[in-house]
């Protein structure tokens, strides 16, 4: 028994001496770590290194202890482990760190290392650099901060060292599942020691650049050192005749990382976008894109791009495969672009190889998934060919044209005619109406909220009253008005950017005379806004008026509005989750300071995502009060004949009856909600053979438990499950029929922020579904009817 015992005792002795056991951050000579008992932990508890799998393979790796999500070095990518026996020690006859399965070297991993020594030992550090070295003299034989893969850590750096030869660079996986070397490389490519610049290389090739460092950023990396990111950089590098090199550290204590993915976009640990340079086609050279002249065929132009839609081809189409396992997602996305009758393409289930479809170019090649049940596709958007009619047959009967044309000239100048005639009337009018706008405008300009602006270009501005601009000021900060200086074009009139002699930007919108919107609403806006004052509203400075000329003036908002990310294909995925969370978040605070915590009780009536701009951080600001209304305290609500609005967004007690109130905002941030998470227009919303608008669709979903399907499929990797699903939640409580029913801003906020919060079941929204499209138009005739002009469209336009 006692032989027994101590048998027993020797074999444990043995087993745990063969490896590490978890927590120790040290293997040596003669050391094991296998596959299924051991890993090391560096000393801090911060890295974790170990055996990990993906779908199909399996690797050796390190990863940040509480969160798995990335593995920050792989040490044998291109040499998956495929056995069941892989261990990974310290061969103690060459002293090289290497993996070995079933008594075989399967990678010799510090391979330009041979230093045979009893005292060679490997350390994971705090750093997350793995370690080896000789510990007799504390000499460093190899380290993996020498040996980047996909991960930048706060340390490592990017460059070349001049003495060795030696390369830092990233290389990002093959696809999310397969961590072989991909497509694109991240390197620190500086031209002198003037031009310090970042460069990813698609299959080595120059294909975006960040633009020269500066003032601790990049031109082409406006989101680095973002207010709105909680990663705030520390950047350096180093230029001598030795070494090349950039790096950095976090500040604050909170350590960032750069993570290089498989499309090339480069992204933190909160899968917040550095920088996202995969929208460059090769064709252009903005926003740090390196133009390539032989991207362009004749069959393409700068109209065409690649979306990412959940859909399936026309039968009328052909696909084709091709398993070749070494192709990336964007080597399909090259060859269907240099392939002039391709129509598509997507991968395999592990992320490579490519499969396309061909045809010729129709509307009819793609149909969207609506239930989002089909495989997800990169479609090429372009618009339809233009067909050509046959020179042959147009000499035939040239004598026909002879009446025609005489017809359209007749035609073209008696409505000239009628242009001219009923232009005077409605000049002879205008003139009328403006005559008693003038005598408004000088009862304006004597109240109170006023100060005169003789000292405009000093510090007078900085008050909390509005100011009056002189022409002369407005005509000088936006070049007389110049195109390039136009921002876009509203109901109100065109929106223009201007700087002020102290350089400070403002933002002007110009009453335009045809505009359907008059004096009142601008009067309302104008004293409205500013006795208004919130982060997380839109800032009116004052006003510039001069004869016809009536001009609001802002601050300026560097991000457009809402809609200008939200519903473009490309720009929509710079706005991942934590963006659009934020956005939520801000218009609820905004609402909410309306309707209860402001001098006076406001409904803003127009909420929608053109009336929200974005600040240089991406915070929302909540604009347009033009069809604001004010409460007294004890007011609820109230009726109007004069509905005005944008359909759409509004409560369906508003749009049918005029009675409205606070829930008539619920109801359009409900809206909004909805179409900030699905990042897709309520309006313009359709499905199957219904008319059901984007509030049915998220209904019918709820109900069948099917809600994430609503997700904008570009969230995908950003956002956080149950958080998306209370915020759809709370969206759909906004949106129900009955006004009683649904939540006050106050509510919304804390059930939107409060996750042990209970939530009632939603009851039916206010939407129409298997309507006919003449009873469709009934209501939208209703509509109009209530408010000719008063339906408001905002046009913004890139410059």
């Amino acid at each position: 028994m006692n032989i027994l015992i101590i048998f027993t005792i020797l074999c444990t002795i043995l087993i745990i001496n063969s490896f590490p056991a978890t927590g120790v951050s040290t293997i040596k000579a003669g050391d094991q770590l296998n596959l299924t008992t051991s890993q090391l932990v560096s000393p801090g508890g911060n890295f974790t290194l170990g055996f990990f799998n993906t779908t199909n393979y399996r690797y050796i790796g390190i990863w940040y202890t509480n969160d798995e999500t990335y593995k920050v070095w792989v040490a044998n990518p291109s040499t998956p482990i495929i056995s069941s026996s892989g261990v990974l020690m310290i061969d103690p006859n060459t002293g090289k760190l290497i993996i070995a399965t079933g008594g075989t070297t399967l990678v010799n991993i510090s391979d330009n290392q041979s230093s045979p020594d009893s005292n060679i030992a490997a350390t994971l550090q705090d750093t997350g650099n793995f370690q080896l070295k000789n510990e007799t003299d504390n000499r460093t034989l190899w380290q993996s901060f020498d040996y980047p893969t996909n991960v930048l850590l706060p340390g490592m750096k990017l460059g070349s060292d001049l003495r060795t030869g030696k390369n830092w660079n990233l290389t990002s996986w093959l696809s999310n599942d397969i961590a072989d070397f991909g497509v694109f490389t991240l390197s620190w490519e500086p031209t002198d020691e003037a031009s310090q610049r970042l460069m990813i290389r698609r299959r080595g090739q120059p294909y975006w650049t960040s633009g020269n460092l500066n003032n601790q950023t990049f031109p082409y990396m406006p989101a680095l050192n973002s207010p709105f990111s909680k990663y705030q950089y520390n950047l350096s590098y180093v230029y001598t005749d030795e070494e090349r090199s950039f790096s950095f550290h976090g500040i604050n204590g909170v350590q960032p990382m750069w993570f290089l993915t498989p499309g090339g976009r480069v992204q933190d640990a909160d899968n917040f976008a550095v920088w996202t340079p995969e929208f460059c086609y090769g064709y252009d050279s903005g926003d740090g894109c390196v133009a390539d002249s032989n991207t362009i065929d004749q069959c393409r132009d700068e109209n065409d791009k690649f979306n990412w839609l959940n859909g399936d081809f026309a039968p009328m189409t052909s696909s084709s495969y091709d398993d070749n396992s070494s192709l990336s997602m964007s080597d399909c996305m090259v060859r269907c672009w240099n392939d002039c009758s391709c129509l598509g393409f997507t991968t395999s289930s592990n992320g490579t190889g490519c499969i396309t479809w061909t045809g010729a170019k129709s509307v009819d090649n793609f149909s969207i998934s609506p239930t989002g049940s089909a495989v997800l596709k990169y479609v090429l958007i372009s618009p339809i060919p233009i067909i050509s009619p046959n020179p042959s047959k147009g000499n035939a009967k040239n004598w026909i044209w002879a009446p025609i044309v005489a017809s359209i000239i007749l035609l073209l100048f008696s409505a000239g005619l009628l242009w001219y005639l009923k232009k005077n009337k409605l000049r002879r009018e205008e003139e009328k109406r403006q005559k008693r706008d003038d005598e408004y405008f000088l009862e304006l300009i004597a109240s109170d909220s006023f100060k005169d602006a003789s000292n405009l270009e000093s510090n007078g501005r900085k008050g909390s009253d509005l100011m009056v601009f002189s022409f002369a000021t407005i005509v000088t900060a936006t070049n007389d008005f110049a195109s390039e200086n136009k921002l876009g074009e509203g109901g109100f009139g065109p929106v223009y950017k201007g700087k002020l002699g102290d350089e400070q930007e403002i933002a002007i919108k110009r009453l335009s005379r045809t505009s359907g919107q008059g004096l009142v609403e601008f009067k309302n806006e104008l004293i409205l806004i500013a006795k208004l004052q919130h982060t997380n509203l839109v800032r009116v400075l004052g006003c510039c008026i001069r004869g016809e000329e009536k001009m609001l003036i802002y601050e300026y908002m560097p991000n457009k509005s809402l809609d200008f990310f939200l519903f473009d294909e490309t720009r929509k995925t710079l706005l991942e989750w934590p963006k659009r969370w934020n956005i939520i978040e801000g218009v609820a605070q905004g609402l909410l300071y309306l309707h209860k915590y402001s001098r006076m009780r406001v409904i803003h009536r127009d909420l929608k995502a053109s009336n929200v701009l974005l600040d240089e951080s991406m915070n929302p600001k909540i604009s347009d009060f033009g069809m604001a209304r004010i409460f007294k305290q004890n007011e609820t609500e109230a009726i109007t004949n004069r509905v005005v609005g944008t359909y759409g967004y509004m409560s369906p007690e508003y749009a049918m009856e005029g009675t409205f109130s606070v829930k008539s905002d619920v109801f359009s941030f409900g809206v909004l909600t909805l179409e900030i998470v699905s990042g897709r227009r309520n309006t313009s919303f359709s499905y199957l053979d219904k008319t059901v608008n984007l509030i049915g669709y998220a209904w019918e979903l709820w109900l069948k438990g099917d809600a994430l399907v609503l997700e904008d499929p570009t969230l995908a990797d950003s956002h956080v499950i149950h958080q998306l699903l209370r915020t759809i939640h709370v969206a759909l409580l906004c949106v129900q029929e009955n006004a009683l029913d649904r939540p006050e801003m106050s509510d919304v906020i804390s059930m939107l922020n409060n996750d042990t919060m209970s939530l009632p079941f939603p009851k039916q929204p206010a939407f129409f579904i298997g309507r006919s499209a003449s009873k469709s138009t009934s209501v939208e005739r209703k509509l109009e009817d209530y408010s000719v002009n008063d339906m408001t469209i905002t046009v913004m336009k890139a410059r």
